[in-house]
């Protein structure tokens, strides 16, 4: 499978799934993403979704809350690496209030428009929804405090270039708060090989102390994954935590000169 046969297939599953929540409020039960789906349901509680767009809610396709694993706080800078129909984005725009911002970034057009309308319904001000891949983020370095994603990352086909462009974008010192699919053991080729499986975010998991060493070539430190709900043949859903380390102070003469 080339890069870019992976994205496109990617791109034209959830154009699909983003025209169906756009027509019923609800996307079809598929891989991952449905209320009947063991990897996305029950993850926000109805605090949580209280007042947003039904069409945001149905098209929430994760596997998580990184919103709430985050801990955003007031006037935050926040960057959700695959939005879709905005779920994420939203609740974080609540957390980080009128003084914070958070970015959207999808490459399907369809889910920009569907999280763009949900934006809308919602009245959030403090929101952009940027179109872009997750491996070239359109965000200058050092330019966000917080990245979050929601079962996304497994579904790039480069992984590396997604996790050096999440620790260029943020701030020394800002958080990585992503909930991901992770394999525990080995994948079997054939289901590497499956790009169904791959868009319903079990072909593209990467084994959990992979993502840890992953994580810490790009540069990140203060790792932490917790894998909390386990599925068939050991994939589990992960909440996957690290930090960009905080910028160095200098004081001495040999710094300052």
């Amino acid at each position: 499978m080339s890069d870019t046969s992976v994205r496109e297939t990617v791109r034209e599953k959830y154009a699909a799934l983003a025209k169906a929540a756009s027509a019923t409020g609800c996307a079809p039960a598929t891989g991952c993403c449905g209320s009947a789906d063991p990897i996305t349901s029950d993850l926000y509680s109805t605090d949580d979704t209280a007042g947003l767009p039904e069409a945001a809610v149905g098209a929430s396709l994760g596997c998580g809350n990184p919103t709430a694993l985050a801990s955003l706080e007031p006037g935050e800078t926040v960057l959700d690496l695959g939005s879709g129909g905005g779920i994420d984005v939203l609740l974080s725009a609540r957390r980080v209030g009128p003084t914070g911002k958070v970015y959207g970034l999808d490459m399907t057009d369809e889910m920009l428009a569907l999280a763009r309308e949900n934006q809308r319904k919602a009245g959030a001000t403090n929101v952009e929804f940027l179109k872009g891949t997750i491996e070239a983020i359109p965000l200058p370095d050092a330019s966000v405090d917080v990245v979050i994603s929601n079962c996304v990352i497994n579904l790039s086909p480069d992984k590396d270039a997604v996790l050096r462009e999440a620790f260029r974008v943020l701030k020394p010192g800002g958080r990585l708060a992503v909930s991901d699919v992770v394999v525990q053991g080995d994948v079997p080729p054939e289901v590497r090989r499956d790009m169904e499986l791959w868009v319903g975010c079990i072909a593209g998991a990467l084994e959990e102390n992979d993502y840890r060493r992953r994580l810490e070539a790009a540069g990140f430190d203060q790792i932490d994954l917790e894998a909390w709900r386990l599925y068939e043949n050991g994939f589990r859903s992960a909440f996957v935590r690290a930090r960009k380390p905080a910028a160095k102070t200098c004081c001495g003469p040999a710094c300052c000169a």
